[in-house]
């Protein structure tokens, strides 16, 4: 009876031990991403597919705010760049629209498989709640209606006023990736937005009379 009570509890501590190491590997795994990955049951995936980014250094949560809000971001500036080829009277607008999108729709592509490969959501296609429209330089619905509506030099003037304010938006929040980011990647095409879009900022001020 006493051996058997004893194997018990020796039973007991091995058993309790184990969990106790499982939980300790979930919380490791996890670490670095200040919780946030948490919230959508992705914890275990982060910890997974942590080779995967060790190769070119360890991400933080302002990596995942940049990819999170970049991709609604330049989603928006692909969407107003394709009203261009049927409205705009410029030919100077429409290679500006035409240059947009073949610079931003890879790195949506490039955004998402970041955020794939640290276990978070990759913002739904149309989804925009409302802490969007806090975000720099977005257009709200209806501007982009009016965009919409437009053709011929007023559209191209539409196009360019709203394009300076949004990549304005876009050079601020990839200076802060800049600053608080540590994901070398991440960090390489902030550097990349802000001389693009700053020079295409220019541009637009130029044909606009600003410049």
């Amino acid at each position: 009876m006493i051996r058997k009570r004893s194997l018990m509890r020796r039973t007991a501590a091995v058993a309790a031990a184990g969990a106790a190491a499982l939980v300790l590997a979930a919380c490791g795994g996890n670490g670095d991403d200040d919780g946030s990955a948490g919230h959508g049951g992705h914890a275990a995936t982060a910890s997974s597919s942590a080779p995967a980014s060790a190769s070119q250094g360890q991400h933080n949560a302002a990596d995942v705010a940049f990819a999170k809000g970049m991709i609604p971001h330049h989603r928006q500036a692909v969407e107003m760049a394709d009203l261009a080829p049927d409205r705009a009277q410029s030919a100077e607008v429409k290679k500006l629209a035409a240059d947009i999108k073949k610079a931003q729709d890879p790195e949506i592509k490039t955004l998402s498989g970041w955020l794939t490969s640290w276990g978070e959501d990759v913002p739904a296609e149309g989804a925009m709640d409302h802490s969007m429209h806090d975000m720099g330089g977005m257009m709200t619905a209806e501007e982009m209606t009016e965009l919409e509506n437009a053709s011929g030099k007023a559209f191209d003037t539409a196009f360019m006023e709203m394009m300076i304010k949004h990549h304005e938006g876009a050079v601020d929040m990839a200076k802060t990736e800049q600053a608080d980011g540590a994901y070398g990647p991440a960090k390489k095409m902030a550097g990349e937005i802000i001389d693009s879009q700053s020079a295409e900022i220019e541009q637009m001020n130029q044909l606009l009379g600003k410049g």
